[in-house]
C-alpha cells in the first residue's frame, strides 16, 4: 500500500474503488475537441479515521514509555505512557518485552499483538496517529474477544461485595436503607471505513 496518501476532497484515504457507467454514449467536451466525456458512478473505499473511534494495529515495537503500532499495514500509531500507565504495567520476562494489565494478568501486549485503541487524534500529513488504551475495551483484541464479558462478570460481581459491604458499614452507622449497587454495561462499536458514491 505504498503511495497512499489523505485526500481532502474524500476527507480519508483512498484505499479502493470501482466505477462504472450507465451511459452508453460519450458526449464531446466544448472546446476540448477531440476529448469526450462519460459520466461515471464510483464506488470508494475510504480509511476516515477520526477522534474517539476504535482501531486495531499490529503492535512492533515496545519500550517502558510507548507502545508502537501499525494499522493496515501503512499508517502508524504511538501510544505514550501517559495514555496506559494506570492500566498496564511494562515487564521484561526471559528477555522479552511486554504489558500486563493491572486489573488481569492473563491480558498481555506483546510484539506482533493485535491492539485495539482509541484515536486520541491523526496526522493527515503523516497518516500518524495518537493512541490511548485507557478507555474501557482496549488492549489486546484477541484477548478481549475471549474474555472481556467474563473479566467485566468478575469486576462487577467485586464492585457489588464491595458495595455490600460499604452498605453493611453505613447501615450500622445509622443509614437505614443501603444504598443499591450499580454496575456499568457496555457497548463497543467502531466504523474502519466509509463506503460513498460520487459522479464524476
Amino acid at each position: 500500500m505504498e503511495g497512499l496518501k489523505f485526500n481532502e476532497t474524500f476527507d480519508g484515504v483512498l484505499l479502493a474503488y470501482s466505477a462504472s457507467t450507465d451511459d452508453e454514449l460519450a458526449k464531446i467536451l466544448p472546446g476540448l475537441y477531440p476529448c469526450f466525456g462519460v459520466r461515471l458512478k464510483a464506488q470508494l473505499l475510504l480509511f476516515d479515521p477520526k477522534p474517539n473511534m476504535i482501531l486495531e494495529g499490529k503492535v512492533v515495537k515496545l519500550g517502558p514509555h510507548s507502545i508502537h503500532v501499525v494499522v493496515l499495514g501503512f499508517s502508524s500509531a504511538t501510544i505514550i505512557e501517559e495514555d496506559f500507565k494506570d492500566k498496564f504495567e511494562y515487564k521484561t520476562k526471559h528477555g522479552k518485552e511486554l504489558f500486563a494489565s493491572s486489573l488481569n494478568k492473563r491480558h498481555k501486549i506483546e510484539i506482533d499483538s493485535v491492539l485495539r485503541f482509541v484515536v486520541k487524534s491523526f496526522d493527515e500529513e503523516t497518516l500518524h496517529f495518537s493512541g490511548s488504551l485507557l478507555p474501557p475495551h482496549t488492549g489486546n483484541a484477541n484477548w478481549l474477544d475471549k474474555y472481556a464479558d467474563e473479566d467485566l462478570v468478575e469486576r462487577n460481581q467485586r464492585n457489588i461485595r464491595v458495595a455490600i459491604l460499604e452498605d453493611k458499614e453505613q447501615f450500622h452507622k445509622g443509614y437505614k436503607q443501603p444504598r443499591e449497587a450499580k454496575f456499568n454495561q457496555y457497548q463497543i462499536g467502531y466504523w474502519l471505513f466509509d463506503y460513498c458514491d460520487v459522479m464524476l
